[in-house]
């Protein structure tokens, strides 16, 4: 029996449906919690090209909920996407895994979506998302909305035609609400998100699109409580899929400092070219790199702590303060 034969024994996708989720191409963006379980799920599933891209390194708080991630990987400070495409080719050498260690941001979204079958959201801030909603809605790339907080987990397939993310979010939740750092999350509540995503690239990558759900389902896992929104027809007067601006993907919205969801960290994105050679250089001459790799430096700073990504990023770890975590950046980077 090959591989995929229980797979194949769903009528529903069967052996053509498997060749069809061979040939497909997916970007996964985030290789969190959401993220490191949908990637093992591509893997298993027989996906043929899978592109992971994400910012961030692991750390031993991941290891709770974030699948694919080790001790050793926290030990060496991997970065996610590294690590979850190592992991990957050792359950399915079929599968082409590919990392991006970096943001997926205005100047490299378009390129990364209009490459790929379908976009998986496993990204952890709404800038993010609303971004990848306009990317999908102005090349016609489907893509699934997921996001698990607390006790609650969400979803939503966004498809040409239907309904887009901000049809249904018209602007993104305003700063102080709930997050990872301030209500923590569940792992029942993540692995819902992930099933309704699995279930909605299954039936996307396979050739069943009369068998997928139009809506936003949304459930608190604790209390029972679940919502559904309708979401099979555009919103008059969208900005998004209806008027087609693009406020993200041009860069009028979204900050270039965030903090990041239960992290007690600040990300911090430089404007313009950057210099890692130069910069490692000038780091390690001043005696201030602690750890270093091909992909980051890290240093510290009395009780904060800096990654200094090849692409100019710094992660400030040990605050949740912007003016600080610049504060720092711009000490050490410029």
């Amino acid at each position: 029996m090959s591989r995929y034969s229980r797979q194949e024994l769903f009528a529903p996708i069967g052996p053509e449906g498997q060749a069809r989720i061979a040939a497909s191409r997916v970007l996964l963006v985030g290789c969190g919690a959401l993220g490191s379980h949908l990637a093992e799920f591509c893997a298993r599933a027989g996906v043929g090209r899978l592109l992971l891209i994400d910012r961030d390194i692991v750390e031993e708080s991941n290891l709770q909920r974030q699948g694919l991630f080790t001790e050793a990987d926290v030990r060496q400070s991997m970065p996610k996407a590294v690590a979850a495409a190592r992991h990957l080719q050792a359950i399915n050498s079929a599968c082409r895994v590919q990392a991006l260690v970096g943001e997926f941001g205005p100047a490299n979204a378009e390129e990364l979506v209009r490459a790929h079958d379908l976009v998986l959201d496993a990204t952890d801030n709404f800038d993010t998302r609303f971004l990848v909603n306009e990317a999908c809605v102005k090349w016609e790339v489907p893509w699934v909305y997921a996001a698990c907080v607390s006790s609650r987990a969400a979803c939503m397939p966004v498809l040409p035609g239907g309904a887009c993310l901000a049809c249904l979010l018209e602007e993104p939740p305003q700063a102080g609400g709930e997050t990872c750092e301030t209500a923590g999350v569940i792992m029942p509540a993540v692995l819902q998100a992930v099933a309704w995503s699995s279930v909605v690239a299954l039936k996307i990558l396979s050739g069943n699109p009369a068998a997928l759900f139009r809506r936003m389902f949304s459930v608190d896992l604790w209390s029972g409580e679940r919502t559904s929104l309708d979401a099979s027809r555009p919103r008059a007067g969208c900005p998004v899929c209806q008027e087609r601006r693009w406020d993200f993907l041009e860069g009028r919205r979204g900050l270039r400092t965030a903090v990041l969801c239960g992290r007690h960290s600040v990300q911090i994105r430089p404007q313009g070219v950057f210099d890692f050679v130069a910069q490692r250089a000038r780091l390690r001459e001043a005696g201030a790199v602690k750890l270093e790799s091909e992909y980051l430096l890290q240093l510290k700073d009395g009780d904060l702590e800096l990654t200094l990504f090849a692409d100019g990023r710094g992660l400030v770890h040990g605050t949740s303060d912007e003016v600080r975590a610049r504060s720092l950046y711009a000490r050490w980077v410029g």
